[in-house]
């Protein structure tokens, strides 16, 4: 198996606390998909105030955290790290599907499969699991763009 550590993580994500939400590839084949965690806890911020009577984690969270496992595994894919010009953004999210809350103390299961490539930019499928149960899903793009200083 092919797993990835919070440290090696680190290299590929720019994302930092309280933002990353990737904390370890459990598997990975290079051009065709990547499986990663996320344990959900109480002490995420976004529980303060979504919801206080009822914490869930938000559904743009849970996109945000499947695009982060893409950039990984795009990384991964193009045999190439981060450079401090470049990053790779989400460009495009399509079919988004919410099915069941995400509440502390559950473990997200993130998959995602490369579609395709095409000029520059990377077409998933993604889910993500509690439980083996379907919680969320979407097709996801993503492109790596030049940024200024």
């Amino acid at each position: 198996m092919n797993s990835i550590d919070i440290h090696h993580i680190f290299e590929y994500l720019p994302h930092r606390y309280p933002f990353l939400l990737i904390d370890r590839v459990l598997d990975y084949t290079v051009g065709e998909s990547l499986v990663a965690i996320k344990n959900v806890t109480y002490n995420e911020p976004f529980f303060q105030g979504h919801f206080p009577h009822r914490p869930i984690m938000p559904g743009v969270l849970l996109i945000e955290a499947m695009a982060q496992a893409t950039g990984i595994l795009s990384f991964k894919t193009a045999s190439a790290q981060p450079e401090n010009n470049s990053l790779y953004y989400l460009v495009g999210v399509d079919k988004a599907r919410f099915k069941q809350p995400v509440e502390p103390g559950d473990q997200l299961l993130i998959e995602v499969k490369l579609i395709r490539t095409t000029r520059g930019v990377w077409k998933y499928a993604a889910t993500t699991k509690v439980n083996e149960k379907l919680v969320a899903s979407a097709d996801l793009m993503c492109m790596k763009r030049d940024i200024s200083n």
